[in-house]
């Protein structure tokens, strides 16, 4: 999985917006890709009271993940957004 993202440098800071992307090469079954799209969007509304305003962040899942369960796309997203310093009260350097 992986995670881009650009944080607004306006003052009024709109909410964060997220856009989940997974192709076909994941799966060619839409049941199994929106399947996957349901997980992340449950651990992103878990998230949402600690993640800052004003990002726009796409996730992008790579192949071999239509067997992950919520336990591991809660982790690793977690470690993602962390890592680019979405979820308020952490720093990349925490991880280092």
């Amino acid at each position: 999985m992986r995670v881009f993202w650009q944080d607004d440098q306006q003052e009024g800071k709109p909410p964060t917006q997220f856009g989940i992307s997974i192709s076909q090469k994941v799966s060619k079954k839409a049941v199994v890709r929106n399947r996957l799209k349901r997980q992340i969007k449950a651990v992103i509304r878990l998230f949402l009271p600690r993640i800052k305003p004003g990002c726009q962040v796409v996730i992008v899942v790579k192949r071999n993940t239509t067997e992950c369960k919520y336990e591991h796309f809660l982790r690793e997203l977690e470690e993602l957004l962390i890592k680019a310093e979405i979820i308020y009260g952490y720093k990349r350097e925490h991880l280092l």
